[in-house]
Formats: C-alpha cells, sequence, structure tokens
C-alpha cells in the first residue's frame, strides 16, 4: 500500500520517514518530495508498505502524531489525477 504522509517538518528525510514507520511493519521505500528548483521539501512524502493490514495499523498509529514538532497526516494516498 502506499502511504501519503503530510505535514510533514522541513527537515524530515527519507530515512527519517522509514524509521517513522518501521516499528509498524516493513517499509519497502520511503520518499519526500522535494521542489524542483530549489530542493527544499515540499513537507510530504510517501511510504511504500507491501502488507495492507500492517500499513493501515501504521496509518492509525501515526495519523495525527506529533513529529519533529509538526502534528503529521498520514492516509492511503489516492491515485494521480490526471
Amino acid at each position: 500500500m502506499n502511504i501519503f504522509v503530510g505535514n510533514l517538518n522541513y527537515k524530515m528525510t527519507s530515512e527519517g520517514l522509514t524509521e517513522l514507520f518501521s516499528p509498524h511493519g516493513q517499509v519497502s521505500s520511503a520518499r519526500i518530495i522535494n521542489d524542483k528548483m530549489s530542493g527544499r521539501s515540499k513537507g510530504f512524502g510517501f511510504v511504500e508498505m507491501p502488507d495492507n493490514e500492517e500499513a493501515l495499523k501504521a496509518i492509525a498509529a501515526i495519523h495525527e502524531t506529533e513529529v519533529m514538532g509538526r502534528k503529521i497526516i498520514a492516509s492511503e494516498a489516492r491515485a494521480p489525477q490526471r
């Protein structure tokens, strides 16, 4: 399952995102989305977890928790709009 994680601190790294979700199950990948021009974080990212049950538990555990001074949101990622 692909998980959207928003309202992240701009200093959060992909490694930090992996560490945040790892206690809840296997993480296939984690990436922070960066601005193409400045290279700075846009404040959101995506985590891929192969087990849907673990992913749902991770979302429930992490959604609206405070991480690095910000209350983050976690939800199942939606397909991109065309």
